[in-house]
């Protein structure tokens, strides 16, 4: 295990660097990757990053102007990653190369010759804030965009009890800089396409409560892509969507996926523990917000099973 300043004294002696996002890229694992690649490459070095998933259009703004890949690299490190299998498929390749790994997960399952995990910080784009200022970079509004992205998406936009003082310094400093806050938060939040809107509607229709109203669940069956013709990343914020109703401890979305496969994404109030949840089913994240995929299972089956767990969780937590 290292720190800041360990990192930061591996990079500066390392080149032809390649940084891995996990699957299902949001714009903190993005926004860390191509901050600290812009970073890198102002030290003058070779530096690239990659996904083994598609990136919505929405992080354009994040990834334009990049160079393109093609070389071998000598170093290898990832951000924003708790534990190789969310490399997607990109594990398979890179999963037992990874030198440095720098992330915010509380459940992070180490993988890494050395790793920089701080669990406290509510994105990992502020360990990647830290980490640039001590390599003396000074981040330019490119890279104050990417980190802004970052510290926004990966706290529904500083509402999270993960913010913390040092988040709020990090985002002025990064607005300081040049970061255009006001147009990110405008498309990570408020940008919708008609799809989009048609898609969380049918969603939102599938509601259902149980454990007294503590408890809400949404599901999500391919035939909702394939009639609105939505995009998986279109649907990234009807996660929060069943937390915000009153009463609402424990909130669960299961998206349907080709193969048997049914990815569950969990949101909490306190005292509920989305994380402890996803970890049950080999999954992980954040107190707050966690996830997990379930195989060999259908979309009926995996809702009885994340019924079940929540309802275990607020029975242990005395709420039941």
């Amino acid at each position: 295990m290292t720190d800041c300043r360990g990192a930061a004294a591996l990079l500066r002696g390392w080149d032809d660097i390649l940084v891995l996002c996990h699957a299902s890229p949001d714009g903190d694992t993005l926004g860390s990757a191509c901050a600290l690649v812009r970073g890198l490459r102002a030290l003058g070095k070779r530096a690239w990053f990659i996904c083994g998933d598609e990136i919505d259009g929405k992080y354009a703004h994040l990834t334009a102007g990049q160079p393109p890949f093609g070389w071998e690299p000598a170093h290898i490190i990832s951000v924003d990653v708790a534990a190789t299998d969310l490399l997607g498929p990109l594990e398979k390749e890179y999963g037992e190369k990874i030198e440095l790994a720098i992330d915010h997960h509380s459940g992070h399952r180490p993988f890494a010759r050395e790793s920089w995990v701080e669990e406290d910080a509510a994105a990992n784009c502020e360990l990647i804030y830290l980490l640039l200022e001590e390599m003396g970079v000074k981040p330019d509004k490119v890279m104050a965009d990417c980190l802004y992205t970052g510290l926004t998406t990966d706290t529904g936009c500083f509402r999270y009890p993960s913010v913390s003082p040092r988040t709020h310094r990090i985002a002025a400093e990064l607005l300081e800089l040049g970061a255009e806050g006001a147009r990110i938060n405008l498309e990570m939040f408020e940008s919708k396409s008609k799809a989009q809107l048609e898609a969380e509607r049918l969603v939102m229709e599938s509601i259902s409560f149980s454990c007294g109203g503590k408890c809400a669940m949404v599901q999500v069956p391919r035939s909702i892509y394939q009639r609105t013709g939505v995009r998986d990343s279109e649907l990234e914020g009807v996660a929060s969507l069943p937390r915000q109703v009153k009463g609402v401890l424990l909130g669960v979305i299961l998206k349907e996926k080709e193969g048997g496969k049914v990815k569950a994404s969990i949101r909490s109030n306190p005292p509920a523990n989305a994380r402890e949840i996803g970890e049950s089913f080999g999954g992980g994240g954040h107190p707050g917000a966690a996830g997990c995929t379930l195989s060999g299972i259908t979309l009926e089956q995996a809702a009885e099973k994340l019924e079940a767990a929540c309802r275990a969780q607020l029975v242990k937590l005395g709420l039941l």
